[in-house]
């Protein structure tokens, strides 16, 4: 795995990173819809409920104040009536309470599914990926000069590893002490390639 990712230029490895984090996203928030398009399927019959309630209450209420109207025994009539009512109303209500229970779960089960993924994104890839541009951003500013070339050789010398420096030259530390511009100029550009850059311009 680790001779792959030398073959694969250090701005190749960046771009497939960051796609993948973009589709690593993109499939999260089509996963957070699919949540919240599923639960909010279970307000339909929290909907049926309330309107077949209500209807059921009004049409009721209606009966009872017909039944109300006969003489004498009207009153008596009509508290069945106010009953039945009363209890399809409470029907209803329940009704309303499961879909306002229904709207909040879809709206915090999806936020809780992305949750993770995004705080991934947002607290371990993008401050490497801020960090590296800071970095790339100063290299690129001091890769054309010359004392810039020579910070660059010398954050070479102490970060890169000890194979990637031989294959430059044994000797490669004592030229860069002796001021070897050849010496300086490898070093500075595999310090670049490292962080994806072009070597400076000659």
């Amino acid at each position: 795995m680790k001779l792959y990712a030398d073959r694969v230029p250090t701005a190749t490895r960046q771009l497939i990173t960051d796609l993948l984090v973009v589709l690593w996203v993109y499939l999260w928030v089509r996963v957070a819809i699919w949540i919240h398009d599923l639960v909010g399927e279970l307000a339909a019959p929290g909907a049926k409920l309330e309107s077949a309630g209500s209807g059921i209450a009004n049409n009721l209420a209606d009966a009872g104040g017909k039944v109300g109207r006969v003489p004498v025994v009207g009153d008596e009539l009509t508290k069945p009536f106010t009953g039945a009512a009363d209890a399809a109303r409470s029907i209803a209500e329940a009704g309303h309470q499961q879909q306002e229970l229904v709207d909040k779960l879809a709206v915090v089960l999806p936020l809780t599914a992305i949750a993770l993924p995004l705080a991934l994104v947002l607290f371990l890839w993008l401050p490497l990926r801020l960090r590296w541009i800071r970095r790339a951003s100063v290299a690129v500013a001091v890769r054309d000069e010359p004392a810039g070339r020579d910070l660059l050789a010398l954050r070479a010398l102490a970060s890169r590893p000890l194979g990637e420096l031989t294959r430059l030259g044994p000797d490669i530390a004592q030229s860069w002490r002796n001021g070897d511009t050849a010496a300086v100029d490898a070093l500075a550009e595999l310090e670049l390639r490292r962080l994806g850059l072009r070597p400076a311009r000659t």
